[in-house]
């Protein structure tokens, strides 16, 4: 009986052996008989919408020693350090203590290291390809592209955001060892690597060099805390540009200093929040064509003539406007006449009759208070207040673009939406994704969230944002020849919640043709020295964005 119980007793250890845990162990002893080099994966390219290469890669190498596989440490070490610059017996101590069957010894070094390395034909010394993460264009769109970590894993931006489909997978290159860890000849397999996707984005090249320029120039000249815009097609909610100084090179990232590289790379038109100021009037005059178009009695008709008063009281406190309305100025305002002056009393006027449940229709069709949806990491949503706890002077200021924080790619998009027939779409980054050998193999087509206006109420607004710069606060931004129009904002900042004396956001959302957008652009500049005015401070560098638009498409002036 003693004799049965023990047979089974040992038939059942073997059976757990083999069949149970046999894969398991298995595995180890693979692990055991052999070593492998990795085969890294190339990174996934990313391209303009145009195929113009914005980020690539470099053939580099890695160097690894075995330990149990090296003849003479010391001498190993001596050369090693020798090729490298480092000190030989730290790297001697290092082969020497490794407790890993593979020590990687360098990384991303050129091929003239490896040459170099193979004359000495040191055993239980090798080498793999590996790849370095190279920009072409150093600074341009570094805010948005991102960086890679050293073992090229997206860390910011859309290297970040898409990195499963940019990553790729790793393959090896397997040899068979004997007892002590040498190879045995003639034993290699390999397992090929599967290079990551390609990324083509909805980015134009050419306009992203006119935009960043431009960025530029009035970050020499005003030398804010940052100047940024977006350029948009507002047919599909393509992003064609995002652009900010100051900037970063992207082959040269300050890792070593994270505050720094936090505020460089971060991508402020997404993922930061402002009160826009009259850049918001657009939205409001949108709202309120709508409703007169809808038969709403408490909308304003575009003839409408607004009390000629400089100030209005609401709730006990006094809305003023920027003008002193003295000789004559701002009287006899129609709608057309409050854009181009930019008086927040009449912005005030029309919020307050439409009043807070249909205005907040509006701003929620509009996609205020919520993400747009676009393909990248770290969107705020804004802040709106809860509608229920809006008082009479926050509707107010909110019509004005006062008590109301917007990101930049929220306010781009909703005056996209007000001024292309209605259309609101989820802005995208990038268009498709392909395999190396250019077959794709995701198309991310633009998508209709919603309807916000009428095609009726987007041609009104659109001639009248025309009239602003042909004839009003935004005519710094007008071309001779091109239907031009657009919108200025100077806000006030506020810190600790109390104004911030001196410091303003200025501003300029402009579009063109106006009869059939095409182009739109927001530009936003964050504290400017001296000059504050968005009329003076953005709009003409929305002018210099739009006319290098112009140069590098070719667009003729209109007859």
């Amino acid at each position: 009986m003693a004799v049965a119980f023990l047979f089974l007793l040992i038939f059942a250890r073997f059976f757990y052996l083999q069949v149970v845990d046999g894969e398991d162990l298995r595995y180890l002893a693979l692990d055991q008989w052999t070593r492998e080099i990795p085969v890294i994966a190339a990174r996934g390219v990313i391209k303009d919408r145009n195929g113009v290469v914005l980020a690539d890669n470099r053939t580099a190498y890695s160097v690894f020693v075995r330990p149990n596989a090296v003849e003479d440490v010391q001498m190993t070490a001596v050369t090693l350090a020798s090729l490298l610059g480092e000190d030989a017996d730290a790297l001697q101590e290092r082969i020497s203590s490794a407790s890993v069957s593979e020590l990687t010894v360098t990384k991303h070094v050129d091929r003239s290291f490896t040459e170099k390395l193979e004359e000495y034909d040191l055993p239980g010394v090798y080498y793999a390809q590996d790849n370095v993460r190279v920009y072409p264009y150093g600074e341009l769109l570094s805010r948005v592209l991102g960086f890679t970590s050293s073992d090229n894993i997206g860390l910011t931006g859309l290297e970040k955001y898409y990195d499963a489909y940019l990553s790729g997978t790793d393959g090896e290159i397997a040899y068979f060892t004997d007892l002590v860890g040498a190879e045995v000849e003639g034993s290699a397999s390999y397992l090929p690597a599967t290079d990551g996707m390609d990324l083509t984005l909805t980015i134009d090249y050419e306009i992203q060099a006119v935009a960043e320029a431009a960025m530029q120039k009035v970050y020499e000249e005003y030398s804010p805390a940052v100047a940024q815009c977006i350029v948009l097609d507002p047919d599909t909610f393509d992003i064609l540009a995002m652009a900010a100084a100051p900037s970063y090179d992207l082959n040269d990232v300050p890792r070593d200093d994270a505050e720094l590289l936090n505020e460089l790379s971060r991508n402020n038109l997404v993922s930061d929040i402002y009160e826009p100021g009259s850049t918001f009037k657009i939205i409001t005059a949108a709202a309120n064509i709508e409703e007169y178009y809808k038969g709403n009695p408490d909308a304003f008709s575009p003839q409408h003539v607004f009390s000629s008063s400089r100030t209005r009281s609401v709730d006990g406190t006094t809305i003023r406007c920027w003008s002193d309305h003295s000789n004559g100025k701002h009287s006899n305002q129609t709608l057309a006449e409050a854009l181009n002056n930019s008086c927040n009393p009449c912005f005030t006027d029309i919020a307050l009759s439409l009043g807070t449940e249909t205005f907040y229709d509006y701003l929620e069709l509009f996609g205020f208070g919520k993400v747009t949806g676009i393909d990248f990491s770290g969107e705020a949503q804004g802040m709106l207040l809860t509608e229920s706890a809006v008082r009479a002077c926050d509707l107010a200021r909110i019509g004005f673009g006062q008590t109301v924080a917007v990101t930049a790619i929220q306010l781009a998009c909703a005056a996209a939406s007000a001024v292309n027939g209605g259309y609101y779409y989820r802005p995208r980054l990038v268009q498709s994704v392909s395999s190396a050998d250019g077959s794709v193999t995701e198309e991310i087509s633009p998508v209709l969230v919603n309807r916000t206006v009428s095609e009726q109420t987007s041609e009104l607004l659109a001639s009248l944002l025309e009239g602003v710069v042909s004839n009003g606060s935004g005519s710094r931004a007008y071309i001779e020849g091109y239907k031009v129009a657009g919108k200025t904002g100077t806000a006030q900042k506020f810190e600790d919640g109390v104004i911030a004396q001196g410091k303003y956001v200025s501003s300029f959302l402009g579009f063109f043709p106006a009869d059939d957008p095409q182009y739109l652009a927001l530009v936003i500049v964050d504290e400017p020295v001296g000059a504050y005015y968005g009329s003076i401070v953005a709009a003409p560098a929305a002018r210099e964005i739009f006319e290098g638009i112009i140069e590098v498409k070719g667009i003729e002036p209109y007859e």
